[in-house]
């Protein structure tokens, strides 16, 4: 068996996300089904490095570019921000990529920075995923990191909701899970 991990290192895999040990074998809810059918390729369009980018979440909605610099500066030598904005309303959609000048300053920026008060939020700041998670799927479509229990999509293996130390018995086998995780690869 591979060693425990408390959060998604290099390939993220929808029926983990949706376990809270991810041990999961079957999906429990069909947005996990509907992610493990999915392919994602990232947006071809996105600029900047990505390891050098952050992703920081729950964001006031008022939050501008300025605001999110003028709090992340303290971390290093920001290249650009970005907050993610509705294409139809225009409003933001309360989250935000940040580009600082190297790896670095990145981590830095994701190891002190998060629970920052950005705009009187406690935000999130996690590495960025989309083009640097091997596997990854969006929110959108069934997969994702975090949520909210109410909502019943709630998704594990990230910084905010790491796993949870898998109790384990023999008699059980991640088979299934593995063969599936296969297929999805192929």
């Amino acid at each position: 068996m591979e060693a425990f991990t408390p959060v998604f290192i290099d390939l993220y895999d929808p029926l983990k996300a949706g376990s809270i040990d991810g041990t999961d074998e079957y999906p429990h809810d069909r947005a996990i089904s509907r992610a493990m059918g999915s392919t994602y390729k990232p947006n071809r369009y996105v600029q900047g490095i990505p390891e050098c980018t952050v992703f920081i979440g729950r964001l006031s909605p008022n939050s501008t570019e300025e605001s999110i610099k003028k709090v992340m500066k303290q971390y290093g030598t920001i290249v650009r921000a970005r907050v993610v904005k509705d294409i139809i309303t225009g409003f933001s959609k309360c989250y935000a990529f940040v580009e600082f000048a190297d790896e670095y300053q990145a981590r830095n920026a994701v190891r002190s920075g998060n629970k920052t008060l950005i705009d009187d939020f406690e935000v999130l700041v996690d590495l960025e995923k989309e083009r640097t998670l091997k596997g990854w799927i969006p929110r959108r479509l069934g997969g994702g990191l975090g949520g909210k229990r109410e909502s019943g999509q709630l998704r594990f293996g990230g910084k905010d909701r790491p796993f949870r130390r898998p109790i384990l018995r023999p008699d059980i086998s991640t088979e299934k899970s593995d063969k599936m995780l296969m297929k999805r690869k192929m």
